[in-house]
């Protein structure tokens, strides 16, 4: 028997100085049975810092042929795919011939090393690469709840998150 995704649910009062768009997002987000807490998490961050709409997640880790978080045109035509992780260039070059724009959010310790690694071929592909640091993505993770009240701040590529009792600063750096 297959292990089923378990849900969580987060209310975010947004506010994004850098795009002046502030909104309150109710979000609903599986999170797969093999995927981390903190990749998750950063999955969210992305979802907020693309907040608009026809946004919305996808299956992600169970349909490896689609993008984490995706948005679409009113004639169905791919407007944002969004990856989490460190994907091959291969897939990203894909994205690139199926939405007009391609971002790629990378969180883990192992980040540097996989952007140094696949930069070169990065480079000639029409999309955006944003690093989170490690540390701090798991200071995020830190304030998982399976119902979330969360209130997030996105000012100068600064994401600033607190909940009830805890907050969090993820500097987002922009590496393509």
């Amino acid at each position: 028997m297959a292990l089923k995704p378990t849900i969580y649910k987060a209310n975010i009062a947004l506010s994004d100085f850098d795009k002046n768009y502030y909104d309150t997002l109710s979000v609903t987000i599986a999170q797969h049975p093999s995927e981390t807490t903190e990749r998750m998490m950063v999955r969210l961050l992305a979802y907020c810092l693309n907040a608009r709409e026809g946004l919305s997640f996808t299956k992600g880790l169970s349909t490896p042929d689609e993008p984490d978080i995706e948005a679409r045109e009113l004639d169905d035509q791919l407007a944002l795919w969004v990856d989490v992780g460190e994907p091959l260039p291969d897939r990203i070059k894909k994205a690139c011939r199926q939405a007009k724009h391609v971002q790629v959010y990378s969180f883990n310790s192992k980040s540097e090393v996989w952007w140094a690694k696949n930069s070169d071929k990065f480079s000639v592909l029409d999309a955006q690469f944003f690093q989170i640091p490690w540390d701090d993505v798991q200071a995020l993770a830190a304030l998982v709840q399976r119902t979330m009240d969360l209130s997030l701040t996105l000012s100068e590529g600064t994401a600033y998150f607190s909940a009830d009792d805890n907050s969090c600063e993820l500097p987002i750096t922009q590496l393509q």
